[in-house]
């Protein structure tokens, strides 16, 4: 049996402990039990968003976190402006488009993020604009927004920001209430090292006076909803009680290792990943990487269906490829969660086989001691 290692943006690879944690016998929701549990969960959620807010939990994907936030906080009389810069943004915009929300698309070259400079253009010159959404690691093209910069102009402009943090939440810098994000929304199958199903949105007061002042067509998303039940620890819903489960020694495990030595941590991956794709002559398509996600072009001549079947059926790595007019074109390397420098190094390597297995012409070795150099000047000082 094949060992199958996931570096893929999401899933990522579950701990094996968590698994078992999961394993365990099921429990009833409606107990002191589950309560108790809801109440640790939110705390360290607090931490791990940064944020003195309240931390919603929805069982769901992070879609489901992203159209209750975006919904809620848009009900009529607002206009949002959505940043569109890949796939999971062009998705928020659908997101206002299905609901009617009233809104203005700003496009932004896919494989750039968004600046602080983007969304003062666009808010003075559209004065009744009082939302903005945007992601904060475009997943898909693996491109960097400037969050911190864009929270400072629009706390000046009193107008609520939405952030999908999905693949920034537990991975790269979040600090909600220092930068002043209004609703921050991530899921469980990223940084959190848990199985798709688990979606977290941390709302703050203003953005609650924001949903609580209007009355929008939702049920099951509904944070009215999750917020009066959250006041005795409980959920509106039947939750994803072996999920939830799981959740608890994962954030006592961040909480236990700190935050900030896994932010560096997902640099160096990061920074060990394009240095070897430099290595081997590749190139990096984001113009603003993020450090949680690498994407790599494909090479000219090089098919991406067989470069990744062949990285997964032969070497047990799986990477995932390009979404929308990026298929075919990149492959992507997650540095999220349960991955370390030595999981990365034996990417680099598969990549390199597979690489010269379709005629590529590379130096054998060249990316992984390209990578390996930056990994042990980081862990040795």
């Amino acid at each position: 049996m094949k060992k199958l290692r996931l570096f893929t943006p999401g899933p990522t690879m579950v701990p094996e402990d968590i698994l078992l944690e999961m394993a365990r016998p099921m429990e009833h929701h409606r107990t002191a039990y589950y309560k108790d549990l809801v109440k640790q969960c939110h705390e360290l959620l607090q931490y791990l968003f940064q944020t003195r807010a309240q931390v919603v939990t929805i069982t769901g994907s992070g879609t489901s976190a992203a159209e209750a936030a975006i919904v809620g906080c848009c009900p009529p009389g607002h206009k949002a402006l959505v940043v569109n810069n890949g796939k999971f943004a062009e998705r928020w915009v659908k997101v206002c488009t299905t609901f009617g929300i009233e809104h203005t698309t700003l496009p932004i070259t896919w494989g750039h993020g968004a600046k602080a400079a983007d969304i003062k253009k666009a808010l003075d010159a559209d004065r009744k604009i009082d939302t903005v959404i945007l992601v904060h690691s475009e997943t898909s093209t693996t491109a960097l927004s400037d969050v911190e910069g864009i929270g400072r102009l629009t706390r000046e402009r009193g107008a609520l920001l939405i952030v999908d943090g999905i693949t920034a939440v537990g991975a790269i810098p979040v600090k909600t209430d220092e930068w002043g994000v209004d609703a921050y929304i991530t899921g469980s199958q990223k940084a959190l090292m848990l199985p798709p199903g688990l979606a977290f949105v941390a709302v703050s007061d203003r953005a609650w006076e924001r949903i609580e002042s209007g009355k929008m067509p939702m049920l099951y998303n509904d944070l009215k909803a999750y917020r009066k039940s959250l006041q005795e620890w409980d959920v509106p819903y039947t939750p994803a009680i072996s999920l939830v489960r799981g959740l608890l020694p994962v954030l006592k495990g961040i909480k236990e290792r700190g935050l900030e030595a896994i932010w560096k941590e997902t640099a160096m991956l990061a920074r060990g990943t394009r240095a070897a794709a430099e290595a081997l002559g590749l190139k990096l398509y984001a113009a603003d990487p993020v450090d949680s996600v690498t994407a790599v072009v494909v090479p000219d001549k090089v098919n991406e269906a067989t470069l990744r079947k062949s990285m997964r059926d032969k070497y047990g790595f799986q990477i995932a490829g390009g979404q929308g007019e990026l298929k075919g074109k990149i492959v992507r390397f997650s540095h999220m969660g349960y991955v370390d420098a030595f999981d990365t190094l034996g990417v680099i390597g598969a990549l390199e086989m597979c690489l010269l297995g379709q005629g590529f012409n590379l130096t054998v070795g060249a990316g992984v001691a390209a990578a390996q150099k930056v990994f042990a000047e980081a862990m040795t000082h």
